[in-house]
């Protein structure tokens, strides 16, 4: 027996479950929220969870403000008779904080993991931005599915880029990049890469001479501050090379980072696991064949991007 779903949406991610909704043929339903006067949430479901798997959809590029209305939710179908209740999270937070750095330090990871795994019974999410916990199944009790953006984004750049040359911004995007490099036969080159803080980055760009009739194409899982690709295509820029394209998975481009990146780069590309204008690769029937086929993650999708800083 095929397995009834509903695909409900946080506010901000109703484009997302759209398209879920659709790759799935489940049923869309509406999640109603707002605040009372005292600042507490308030959340209906609009969609009945009786019998149904229900796949919540929320990017948790703002989980603060997020995570109590997506708890109350997950409850609220789970009582209301929901077979299993999902959390679709194309961008998971709360992964950089991963040790215990300074004394006294709240080791973030390890608390959402459990907050999360204790909610719901299946997550499933892309490219989640691992260091120290080597999977997500390392931290997370329940099943999850990490999905791996990068065919997606080579696809992209074949598609879209005259003789790319895809350049990886530090060494920890070497497997990365040249994954991404090898699917479209292109040539690959890393940067080097040494961090001060969160928003002070040097990049030391080998010698791109052999290139220059390329067109070089930044990829990266995240852009948060910015800094690193701000550096890697100003070091690209001063070689001779095109404007640099960038291509990225989680666009959250944090304060002024889009504006100060927009003038440096050709062309930036993001998939739609944050909303952004950048948005033009599609990642809901990624989601949608790991919910059909109950795909449990043993991260076997592909090459993992470890990075090292905590923004990019």
């Amino acid at each position: 027996m095929t397995l009834q779903r509903l695909t409900l949406a946080l506010p901000g991610n109703e484009a997302f479950a759209a398209q879920l909704s659709k790759a799935l043929s489940s049923k869309l339903g509406r999640l109603e929220t707002r605040h009372f006067p005292d600042g507490e949430s308030y959340v209906r479901l609009h969609g009945d969870p009786a019998g149904r798997a229900v796949d919540l959809v929320c990017t948790l590029a703002r989980p603060d403000a997020q995570f109590l209305p997506l708890v109350f939710a997950a409850d609220a179908a789970r009582d209301l008779g929901a077979s299993e209740v999902n959390l679709v999270s194309p961008y998971l937070a709360y992964m950089r904080q991963d040790k215990r750095f300074h004394e006294g330090e709240s080791v973030t990871s390890l608390s959402f993991a459990r907050l999360i795994s204790s909610t719901f019974d299946k997550l499933v999410t892309v490219d989640p931005h691992l260091h120290r916990h080597p999977t997500l199944a390392s931290i997370y009790t329940l099943p999850t599915a990490t999905l791996q953006a990068a065919p997606l984004l080579a696809d992209w750049i074949a598609a879209n880029t005259e003789r790319p040359l895809i350049v990886g911004p530090d060494e920890e995007s070497e497997q990365w990049a040249g994954d991404i490099a090898t699917r479209i036969g292109a040539p690959c080159v890393v940067l080097t890469k040494t961090r001060y803080g969160d928003r002070r980055v040097e990049i030391a760009v080998p010698d791109l001479s052999a290139w220059r009739e390329r067109t070089p194409v930044l990829v990266d899982d995240i852009a948060s501050s910015g800094r690193t690709l701000m550096q890697a295509a100003r070091g690209i820029a001063a070689q001779g090379l095109p404007r640099p394209e960038c291509v990225v998975v989680h666009a959250l481009f944090a304060d002024d980072a889009w504006t100060e990146l927009a003038p440096l780069f050709s062309r930036i590309t993001s998939t739609d696991a944050v909303p952004h204008p950048s948005n033009r690769i599609a990642l809901a029937h990624l989601v949608a064949s790991a919910l059909k086929s109950r795909q449990v993650d043993d991260d076997r999708g592909g090459p993992s991007r470890r990075t090292t800083g905590a923004t990019s």
